[in-house]
C-alpha cells in the first residue's frame, strides 16, 4: 500500500461522508431502522457506506473492502484490508448529540496502520499522515488540500491523577468497577471512536471498554491512538489487540497513554 497516496483519500472521502451525514441530521426528520442484531440503522449510515466504498473500490480495487453496513457479505479477511463504520455512534447520531464519527482504516497483518476520525458535528479531524504519525487538522476542511495540522501526542501521565473517558451510550457498572481500581482526577464520557482520539491528544488517559465492540468501530481510532504514541491492549491479558478475526468481533479491551500503570481486570 503506498501511504501518501492512502491518506488524501480517506481524509477526503471522510469529509464527503460527513457533509452528506450533516445534511440528514440537520434535515427535520430520518428514516431509522433496526438491523438483525437490534442495532439502529439510518438513512446517513447507508448513503455515508454508499459513498466510502465506491470511494474505496475505485482508488484501491485490489485491496479487500470490509464495512459495516455490509459486514454480512464478509467471510475471511486477508493480511490486508481497509475497513469502515462510515456512522460510528448512530444513537448518539439519532439523539442529535454529535459524538458520532466517519472511520476509515487500513490493517495490515493484525494492526491498523493508518487511519482517519471525523466528527463533522463537532468539527474535528484526527489522521494519520503517511510516515504513521498522527495529527488533528482545523480549518475548513477542504477537500482536496489539507489544511493546518498539530501533532498530537498522549499524554505524560500523572498515576496519582489520571484522566479517564468512557462511553455515553455504553458505561455500566463494570466499567465503573475497573475505572475504581485507578486514582482518578476526573472522567468524562464521549461517543464513538472520540474517546481513543481524546487519549491521542493527551485530553484523557485511559479509557476501558467492558462491553462489544466490533473491528469497523475501532480501527480507525486504533491507529490515530498508535500514531500518536498510545497503545490498545486486551482487557483479559494486556496483549496488543488484533484485527481480523473471525467474525469482527472484539474483545473487551483498553485503550491508554503508556505511562498508565495497567490495573489487572
Amino acid at each position: 500500500m503506498n501511504y501518501d497516496t492512502l491518506i488524501p483519500v480517506i481524509r477526503r472521502l471522510a469529509i464527503e461522508a460527513g457533509t452528506k451525514i450533516m445534511e440528514i441530521y440537520n434535515s427535520d426528520d430520518f428514516d431509522v431502522k433496526v438491523k438483525s442484531d437490534d442495532s439502529p440503522v439510518t438513512e446517513a449510515d447507508e448513503a455515508a457506506d454508499a459513498l466510502i466504498s465506491a470511494g474505496l473500490r475505485e482508488a484501491f480495487p485490489d485491496v479487500m473492502l470490509v464495512t459495516e453496513e455490509q459486514a454480512a457479505s464478509h467471510s475471511t479477511t486477508g493480511d490486508t484490508f481497509l475497513i469502515v463504520d462510515p456512522l460510528d455512534g448512530t444513537k448518539e447520531f439519532i439523539h442529535r448529540r454529535g459524538d458520532f464519527t466517519v472511520n476509515i482504516a487500513l490493517v495490515e497483518n493484525g494492526v491498523p496502520t493508518r487511519g482517519v476520525v471525523y466528527a463533522p458535528a463537532k468539527n474535528r479531524m484526527f489522521f494519520t499522515l503517511a510516515d504513521g504519525s498522527a495529527v488533528e487538522e482545523t480549518g475548513s476542511f477542504d477537500l482536496e488540500t489539507i489544511g493546518e495540522t498539530t501533532p498530537i501526542h498522549v499524554a505524560d501521565s500523572d498515576n496519582s491523577a489520571l484522566m479517564v473517558v468512557a462511553s455515553k451510550s455504553h458505561r455500566d457498572q463494570a466499567t465503573d468497577d475497573y475505572i475504581n481500581k485507578y486514582s482518578v482526577k476526573d472522567s468524562k464520557s464521549a461517543g464513538s471512536s472520540l474517546k481513543f482520539c481524546l487519549v491521542a491528544t493527551g485530553e484523557a488517559d485511559i479509557y476501558p471498554r467492558v462491553g462489544r465492540t466490533m473491528e469497523w468501530d475501532t480501527a480507525a481510532g486504533h491507529a490515530v491512538l498508535l500514531g500518536a504514541g498510545g497503545a490498545v491492549v486486551r482487557f483479559d491479558d494486556h496483549t496488543p489487540l488484533k484485527y481480523g478475526k473471525d467474525g469482527y468481533a472484539n474483545p473487551f479491551f483498553i485503550a491508554y497513554a503508556p505511562g498508565v500503570e495497567l490495573k489487572k481486570a
